[in-house]
């Protein structure tokens, strides 16, 4: 949570929630996503959300980089990042590819929503959530880990994992061994 971007992809059609735009943000280091739905693009609205959707959950980065959006380049916006103490930069005039690392996640959003939305595509709202999941629990390849593992330090217990269990590896077996042993007379608890 140093450094975050944030980017704003749509408009799509219209959700089955009133939705049109997907607010994306993510993590540099640790690679998580958060992908926030939106109604409209006024500044007041995408700040609100942006606090009560990432910043409430995660924690206050310590600095914010977008492209040179209205949205992120407004009054408002301004304020609330002074308010909250977030360093904020931009791209370079003329070049938003200059944040490659929220490009690639915006179309990798883009194809898993192309993949698993119905043929109307007025659910993509009510799919999001669960596509950002998958996301989050698959190893990035610039990183060798999850962006679970690398934000919170384990991996997120999936539905799936209710269904058929979770696979036990070495470390949880070394885990489990360590806290399941039977106590000693001679072990001291502090």
């Amino acid at each position: 949570m140093e450094r975050c971007a944030l980017d704003i992809q749509g408009p799509y059609p219209t959700s089955n929630k009133g939705m049109k735009y997907i607010l994306v943000v993510g993590d540099y280091f640790t690679k998580f996503l958060q992908a926030i739905p939106l109604k409209c693009l006024e500044t007041k609205y995408v700040a609100t959300k942006l606090v009560n959707k990432f910043i409430s959950l995660l924690g206050t980065p310590l600095e914010l980089f977008s492209d040179r959006g209205s949205n992120f380049e407004s009054t408002i916006f301004k304020e609330m990042c002074e308010l909250l103490g977030i360093h904020k930069t931009r791209t370079t005039v003329g070049r938003p590819s200059s944040d490659g690392m929220i490009e690639r996640a915006n179309r990798v959003i883009q194809n898993m929503m192309t993949a698993f939305v119905d043929r109307n595509q007025r659910n993509w709202c009510e799919k999001l959530p669960l596509l950002v999941l998958a996301y989050n629990s698959s190893v990035h390849t610039s990183t060798g880990f999850s962006p679970s593992m690398m934000m919170f330090g384990r991996e997120m217990n999936l539905p799936i994992d209710l269904a058929i269990g979770k696979p036990v590896d070495e470390k949880n077996k070394v885990h489990n061994k360590l806290c399941n042993r039977p106590r000693r007379d001679t072990d001291r608890y502090t």
